[in-house]
């Protein structure tokens, strides 16, 4: 629809509404990328449709840094729900100085992206931890039995030699890798969420 109102209506590029916001700057705060990749795709528009603010002096990209409550995105986890926010942050990223142009609040995109996202980064922050503590218990139970497992040797062993009865046996090697697989990776299992339970602080996002 939007494709076509351009093409028969080229001008209609350039109205605002009442918060003089244009089709660009509607796109990036309601979410719609496909609107958004459709603009930045046309080459007959002007760069100037991208520098608009709207009447509380915000660019793109201070829109695209504010948290909505009616998005299209239902994620569930908030730690994922985080992760999509900055990737539209991303996406939007205009020239350099948009990144330093101030609002009327006197604020910069980066520093509303990092206030308006404070409540969704802790609240991912417990999500993650109670997902790594939960996993990691699950993890540690699997590495006990795989240890217990592969630690265990199927049929017995001869009592003259001491060989496995079933050392021929395909099944029996099988048998060992999986168990010998299973247990490095409950091992490397445990550790990344060990690791993840203790690094889970705020850090503030930046553009590298």
């Amino acid at each position: 629809m939007v494709e076509g109102i351009l093409e028969r209506f080229p001008v209609t590029i350039q109205d605002v509404n009442s918060e003089h916001k244009n089709i660009v700057l509607l796109a990036v705060e309601n979410r719609q990328s496909h609107v958004y990749e459709l603009l930045l795709n046309r080459k007959s528009l002007k760069d100037n449709v991208f520098w608009v603010v709207d009447k509380d002096g915000n660019n793109a990209l201070h829109l695209a840094a504010m948290l909505r409550d009616n998005l299209l995105w239902q994620i569930p986890g908030a730690a994922l729900q985080m992760q999509w926010e900055i990737k539209w942050f991303e996406v939007n990223s205009l020239p350099f100085h948009f990144l330093a142009h101030f609002n009327n609040n006197n604020e910069t995109p980066m520093e509303v992206f990092n206030e308006s996202h404070k409540k969704l980064v802790e609240a991912g922050r417990k999500w993650l931890k109670s997902t790594s503590d939960s996993c990691s218990i699950v993890a540690a139970l699997i590495a006990t039995v795989a240890f217990a497992t592969s630690a265990t040797v199927p049929g017995g062993i001869k009592e003259d030699s001491g060989e496995p009865v079933l050392e021929h046996q395909t099944a029996f090697h099988i048998f060992a890798i999986s168990s010998l697989v299973a247990l490095c990776f409950s091992g490397t299992s445990v550790v990344i969420f060990l690791a993840l339970c203790c690094y889970w602080g705020y850090r503030r996002f930046s553009f590298p």
